[in-house]
C-alpha cells in the first residue's frame, strides 16, 4: 500500500459580478479542481500554487482562512494507493486557461452547475464549504 500527499484549489473568478468556478476534466474521466503531488521540501501551499501554474496557466491568489482536507483510496496498477488531498481556495483574475495535457477540457461555471458537474461527493463536499466560505466574508459586518 502506498501513501501519497496533494494539495490544489478550488478556483474562482468573478466574472460581471457572478462567482463563476474552475473545474478540469482529467484524462481518467472525472472533473475535479486542479490539484497534484506535494514535491520533497514543499509546503501544501506552494505545491497548490505550482500545480494551478502548471495545470491550467493561471496566476492566482490564495484566499486567506480556507483549508479542507480530504481522504480516499483508489486501485493503481494493481497497488492501492492511500491519498490526502489539502485544498485552498484561490481567486483567478482572468478566465483565460491553458490546460496541461493531462487534462481533456474545463469549463468555468456557477456554483450550482459546478456542483453537477463534480464527479466525486468529497469534491462536492469541498465546494459546498468553499462558497459557503466566501459568502461569509462578502456579507456585511453589523457595526
Amino acid at each position: 500500500m502506498r501513501f501519497a500527499r496533494s494539495a490544489g484549489a478550488v478556483v474562482f473568478c468573478k466574472n460581471a459580478g457572478e462567482k463563476k468556478f474552475l473545474l478540469l476534466h482529467y484524462s481518467k474521466g472525472h472533473w475535479g479542481f486542479p490539484k497534484g503531488h506535494i514535491e520533497e521540501g514543499e509546503k501544501e501551499k506552494q505545491a497548490a500554487l505550482r500545480e494551478i501554474k502548471e495545470e491550467t496557466a493561471l496566476s492566482v491568489r490564495l484566499i486567506d482562512g480556507f483549508r479542507e482536507r480530504i481522504s480516499y483510496s483508489f486501485r493503481e496498477n494493481g497497488e492501492v494507493e492511500n491519498k490526502t488531498v489539502s485544498f485552498y481556495l484561490a481567486e483567478a483574475p482572468l478566465m483565460d486557461v491553458v490546460l496541461s495535457p493531462e487534462h481533456t477540457e474545463f469549463q468555468w461555471l456557477s456554483f450550482s452547475d459546478a456542483l453537477k458537474r463534480l464527479s466525486f461527493d468529497n469534491t462536492k463536499r469541498v465546494l459546498k464549504k468553499a462558497n459557503s466560505f466566501l459568502s461569509s466574508k462578502n456579507k456585511p459586518k453589523n457595526k
